[in-house]
């Protein structure tokens, strides 16, 4: 007896297929959850979560956190591949506020959905035993929002899929959590919290384009190098505009110019500075070592001073 769903279902993939096989189309095909990848180890296996938040705006100091989402994963230790989903949590929180209509608009979630609940911090907690790493797509807005509200992850060392995944020199144009599944012939509903770590987990798993490494990899060697973030102190007022041409920030509290590097960039950004900036003279500057303990938070890393 035929099966109607199984005809259709056999029909689409046909004409997916068809599509697909023509440099005039391209198929995305919508994200289906999976646990198991099917992939086995041989050798020690690690655990690791994806998290993802949304809020009722991005001001740190005013909105909060009203969904949190995290997956729980197992992966191998020497090569970084992924190999299943060991637990999911998904909860919302009643701000205690009306919900902006403008947030509303982008992720869904409304008064009515958060009313009376509330995260449930003791299973967040258990989720974060014994991880290696955090994973957050935009890991500067997401740790802040969720180290206000759940101070145990402060307690564990972030990754960042956004900043320490090299998308564009492994050929992607852009670097949006969407735009990479697009590129990688798949969609999924955006903007809610779960959905959105299980498309970066499927992301993660992946191999890049050009190195063939897996994603998941490339972020581990990245988090597990911290970045120095070198301070210009006391740099001349009339090389303002030559440091922030070259990528410094200024801090107004600290006021002082600022930029992230690798620890292998440091000596050549050290040598730039002293030629460009305080004209070869010796120079003090301070030294910030971000490791994956407090990258992307807003806490401050160890500094010392260093002569140029």
């Amino acid at each position: 007896m035929a099966d109607p769903k199984s005809d259709r279902k056999a029909a689409l993939d046909a004409a997916a297929a068809l599509l697909a096989a023509d440099p005039d189309f391209k198929v995305l095909r919508r994200l289906v959850a999976t646990d198991d990848f099917g992939i086995q180890s041989s050798g020690p296996i690690a655990a690791a979560v994806v998290v993802d938040t949304e809020t009722t705006g991005t001001r740190r100091a005013e909105d909060q956190i009203i969904e949190v989402a995290l997956v729980r994963f197992e992966y191998a230790a020497n090569s970084g591949e992924i190999l299943r989903v060991v637990a999911v949590y998904s909860g919302l929180e009643d701000p205690g506020r009306p919900i902006p209509p403008e947030s509303t608009a982008i992720h869904g979630i409304t008064d009515g959905m958060v009313a009376g609940k509330r995260i449930d911090d003791a299973r967040v907690a258990e989720l974060l035993t014994g991880v290696t790493l955090v994973v957050a797509h935009n890991a500067a807005f997401d740790r802040p929002f969720l180290e206000s509200r759940l101070p145990v992850f402060t307690n564990v060392p972030w990754g960042c899929s956004y900043a320490q995944v090299p998308w564009e020199a492994e050929g992607f144009r852009g670097t949006k959590l969407e735009y990479l599944a697009w590129s990688s012939g798949f969609f999924f509903d955006a903007h809610r919290s779960e959905m959105d770590c299980r498309a970066l987990l499927e992301l993660l798993r992946r191999k890049l384009p050009k190195s063939g490494r897996v994603a998941f990899h490339a972020l581990l060697e990245a988090a597990a190098e911290p970045a120095l973030r070198l301070w210009a102190t006391g740099s001349p007022f009339e090389t303002k505009d030559v440091l922030r041409e070259r990528g410094y920030r200024w801090d107004a509290d600290r006021r002082c110019w600022h930029r992230l590097v690798s620890r292998s960039a440091a000596k050549e950004e050290s040598e730039w500075l002293k030629a460009a900036v305080y004209g070869g003279r010796a120079a003090q500057i301070d030294v910030e070592v971000l490791d994956a303990k407090v990258r992307f938070s807003e806490r401050p890393g160890p500094r010392k001073a260093r002569v140029l």
